[in-house]
Order: structure tokens, then C-alpha cells, then sequence
């Protein structure tokens, strides 16, 4: 007889940043929009005024105050003034958030839609969860984190080519014989982000994913005094000789969060 213990890897939560860029001649309509009564209708929570946890099914306003390009070509999020994010445990509220958000823009407005599911931790055990997770910064007031980050990253053929086992080395530090650390691996590249930065990661629904769509999408937040340590640990994951791997190599686009605004889009 055998077992069959195999844990799950089914979303358990599924997302989108709804990117939003606005002809001149349909801003005012656009700004007078009932964006707020449509989530409310589907019960969705502003996460910006949350403490301590995501709400089960929310909703954030973000405007653009940067966008630097990256290595693919994403000009609908490059360009893109104000993002809406909605998050649910299933996928329906978003489903009908996009329609109702449409409905409200018409057909001056075509956004263009980032969208995932948060799934199971894949290389974790409980070793690095304690380690990169058990002190994770959770969900705090805009005011008191204000600066969010949107970096949507795919992975290159090479990598998709490797299997689980080898794909998971490089999140690790590497020795040699002699037991001297040769890189980081992703874990210590990145672990000055931990005490300070909130970070969660959307995946494509099928991976690799398809043309035109991100494998990963990843969001951070934190403090004024802590954007440079965003920013560090960018470098770091892009540098080979510390991560071992480019492992986003092909972000796009850095934004600030849009805290406590009743609407999405806003001269600002």
C-alpha cells in the first residue's frame, strides 16, 4: 500500500491590478465614476485602511508616481495613471468587479488587466517559512506604509527548462568544498525586505505563462525610510554573483500607493 499525501497546490486567493490609462476627454466622467459603490455592492474592503491581515475580499486605489521599463515591453502598465487591485478567495468578485468597472468606464477606457492566484508555498519547508515568513510584515494603514511596488517578472525559457529540483538551488546560498558561500541564493540576497517590507506574489494561472501575460506578479509596500531597502533588494536579486540567477530581471514598472482616495482616477 502507498500513500497519497500529495499537498495541494489549488489558488488560494486570486488577484488583479486593473491598469488604467485615460484619454483627456474622458477624465472627468472617468473621476466621477461610482467605483466605491460597486465595491461595496461585491463586498470589497479598502485593504489600504486594513491592520494586520488582507481582508478576504478587498480592494486598493493606487496613481502612478514612477514607471521604469524593463526588459519586456508592457506600455498598458508603463503608462498606465491609476491601478485598481481587487483580491478575493474566488474568483468571481473579480470577474464581476472587471464587467461593473468596464460598464462604469465604457468603451473609451480599455484597461489593461494583470492577473493571478496566490498559491501554496512551493520550495518552503518549515526551516526557511520561519526564516523568511514567521516575521513577515503584514498589512498595515496607507499612512503608515505608503510607497507600493508592483514588479512583474517572467521567467526566461532556460529556466523553465530546469526541473523543480534544480529551479530550487538557486533560492538557496551555494558553498563550495571548503564551505565557503559562493552566493546568496534568493533567501539571503533578499532578507533585508523581511522585517520591512510587505510582499505577496500572484502567479499565472498556467505556467509558463501565456504570450502577452507575467509568470509572477509581486507587490511590496513599506515606510518612507524603508523604499531604499526595496530597492536594494532588487539589485540583489538581479545580480548574479549574488542571487546566482536574475531573478527579476524582468521587472517593470515601480508605483505609489494612492492612500484614502474615494476615486481611482485623479489628477494628481
Amino acid at each position: 500500500m502507498r500513500a497519497n499525501d500529495i499537498r495541494s497546490s489549488d489558488p488560494i486567493r486570486y488577484g488583479a491590478y486593473i491598469c488604467l490609462s485615460v484619454p483627456a476627454v474622458s477624465q472627468a466622467a472617468a473621476a466621477g465614476a461610482d467605483v466605491p459603490a460597486l465595491a461595496e455592492r461585491l463586498g470589497l474592503r479598502n485593504e489600504h485602511g486594513s491592520a494586520g491581515g488582507d481582508p478576504p475580499q478587498s480592494i486598493a486605489y493606487l496613481r502612478r508616481v514612477s514607471a521604469v521599463p524593463g526588459q519586456i515591453a508592457d506600455a498598458g502598465l508603463l503608462s498606465a495613471e491609476a491601478i485598481v487591485h481587487v483580491a478575493a478567495m474566488a474568483p468571481e468578485p473579480i470577474t464581476e468587479f472587471r464587467t461593473g468597472l468596464a460598464r462604469l468606464l465604457g468603451p473609451a477606457v480599455t484597461p489593461r488587466v494583470l492577473a493571478g492566484a496566490a498559491r501554496p508555498l512551493s520550495y518552503t519547508g518549515q526551516a526557511m517559512f520561519n526564516f523568511s515568513y514567521a516575521e513577515r510584515v503584514l498589512q498595515q494603514p496607507a499612512a503608515v506604509m505608503p510607497n507600493a511596488f508592483i514588479v512583474p517578472v517572467s521567467k526566461t525559457a532556460d529556466w523553465w527548462q530546469k526541473d523543480w529540483m534544480e529551479r530550487h538551488t538557486y533560492f538557496l546560498p551555494r558553498y563550495d568544498d571548503a564551505g565557503k558561500m559562493q552566493n546568496q541564493g534568493h533567501a539571503l540576497a533578499a532578507a533585508s525586505g523581511i522585517p520591512c517590507l510587505l510582499r505577496w506574489t500572484y502567479q499565472s494561472l498556467v505556467q509558463p505563462a501565456a504570450d502577452g501575460d507575467f509568470d509572477f506578479i509581486s507587490y511590496f509596500e513599506c515606510a518612507d525610510a524603508d523604499v531604499p531597502v526595496f530597492h536594494d533588494v532588487c539589485d540583489a536579486l538581479r545580480d548574479v554573483t549574488r542571487a546566482a540567477w536574475p531573478l527579476m530581471s524582468a521587472a517593470v514598472a515601480p508605483l505609489v500607493k494612492w492612500t484614502y482616495s474615494p476615486q481611482f482616477i485623479r489628477r494628481v
